[in-house]
This record gives structure tokens, C-alpha cells and sequence, in this order.
């Protein structure tokens, strides 16, 4: 048995007859073929599947698709640009933000997340967002080096986020 689920994801409409236990993050790279968020634990526990539902920063690995039917995702392909990277991806780059890059996406998609709701924030409020999530490379310390980067550098006010 299937069904039909219609999704927005970056902007473009999709939709695909899938099965009713398919998570969203198959969806999105299985049916999609967008693989920069990953899965990564089975478990919800790290956090490499983050990506925006309605605007909010969710672990894909908890939402089946069909709860996504008729609303907005937004993945991590969606921060660059017109061939421009958003603040949080060239902080990352200026800060060695990453190391294997598993977790990355994840990092990111709750960066852009936060910088739009606190354009300013402190190392401890940086923590707090990414604290759902888990890299075993970098100890944390480039990672916050890299959000702070970002909001010392916007860039563009007006951030990709702000027109979905």
C-alpha cells in the first residue's frame, strides 16, 4: 500500500507515492536524491539528519513522510545561493568547523536556525542549540568558533531562510 505525499522542499513541489512508514529523511534523499542530510544512528541521538520543517530545525529520522505532506522542508543544499555560501557555511570553511563531516548538515541547518532568531549569540546559547546534536571529530570548540564566525560576518541580511 502507498500513498501520495506532496512536499515543498527548497522551494520546489514534489510529489511521490510512497509507503506510509517511510521516513522523511529517505524521502528526502532516497525519492529526492538530496543526500547532504545524512542518517547516521537509528536512533534520533546525533543529529546528522536535521533539517527544517516549517521553518523549525527537526531530526528527520523521527518524521515519516507523510507527516510532511503539504509542508516545507528545507535541507542543507538550500544555504547557498546564486553560487554564494551562506554565513555558516564559510564560517565552517574559516573555522575547520569540521572534520569528517558527517555531522555537518545537522550543524549547520540548526546555525542558520539560530543566527536567524539570534543574529548575536554567546558561546553558551550556541551550545544549547547544537546540543541535540553529536560530532565525535571536533570536540564542539570549531564548531561554535564557526557560528560565531558567522554572525560576526552576515553577509547579507537577507538570508535564504527569510524567503521560504
Amino acid at each position: 500500500m502507498t500513498m501520495r505525499v506532496a512536499v515543498t522542499v527548497n522551494g520546489t513541489e514534489y510529489a511521490r507515492d510512497v509507503e506510509p512508514r517511510l521516513l522523511l529523511i529517505h524521502f528526502i534523499r532516497d525519492e529526492l536524491g538530496l543526500t547532504g542530510s545524512h542518517w547516521g544512528c537509528d536512533t534520533s541521538n546525533c543529529g546528522s539528519c536535521v533539517v527544517w520543517l516549517d521553518r523549525k530545525p527537526v531530526k528527520a529520522c523521527t518524521v515519516l513522510a507523510a507527516m510532511a505532506d503539504g509542508r516545507i522542508v528545507r535541507t542543507v543544499e538550500d544555504l547557498e545561493r546564486d553560487g554564494r555560501l551562506d554565513p555558516v557555511q564559510q564560517g565552517f570553511v574559516a573555522c575547520h568547523g569540521l572534520q569528517c563531516g558527517f555531522c555537518t548538515s545537522g550543524m549547520m541547518m540548526t546555525a542558520r536556525w539560530l543566527l536567524d532568531r539570534n543574529p548575536d549569540p554567546d558561546e553558551a546559547e550556541i551550545r544549547e542549540a547544537i546540543s541535540g546534536q553529536i560530532c565525535r571529530c571536533t570536540g564542539y570548540e570549531n564548531i561554535v568558533r564557526s557560528v560565531r564566525w558567522a554572525a560576526q560576518n552576515p553577509g547579507n541580511p537577507e538570508h535564504p531562510a527569510e524567503t521560504l
